[in-house]
């Protein structure tokens, strides 16, 4: 069963890192605190490690855990993109808002055209319906 694998969060935009941390709070209608994304309509972003190896050997390079600047990687799994599809990380609830495409700034961040391999393998953007604490090692079920 696929499982939090990491969690990437930071208060500011590029060129600001993110923080490695191994838990976080999740406030339903709110999103993660202590993020850059608390309050905004696509308050969490996941992304899956199986779609990133994916478009890392697409691609013909490494795409590290946390490149890509989604706050929440999961071990394994495809995403339902589909608006209202619930994804529930441990105790945590996300309905999904849909695609998470890739940005512009991750030709820079990751390297040349991997923009292209990413398509559909950058993961979704969601909000939280159902808050709580997402830990590293959380079950995941994509429904």
């Amino acid at each position: 069963m696929p499982h939090v694998e990491a969690i990437h969060i930071g208060e500011h935009k590029l060129p600001a890192p993110l923080e490695s941390v191994t838990e976080v709070e999740a406030v339903a209608g709110r999103g993660l605190r202590g993020d850059r994304k608390f309050d905004a309509f696509r308050q969490i972003s996941i992304v899956s490690s199986e779609e990133l190896a994916e478009a890392a050997a697409a691609w013909g390079g490494e795409i590290p855990v946390g490149a890509t600047r989604r706050q929440i990687t999961i071990s394994d799994g495809r995403f339902n993109r589909t608006p209202g599809t619930i994804i529930r990380l441990g105790e945590v609830e996300v309905e999904v808002n849909g695609d998470c495409s890739p940005c512009r700034e991750m030709s820079e961040t990751i390297g040349p055209d991997v923009r292209e391999h990413l398509r559909y393998r950058a993961g979704i953007t969601g909000s939280v319906v159902k808050g709580g604490t997402i830990r590293v090692g959380d079950q995941v079920e994509i429904n």
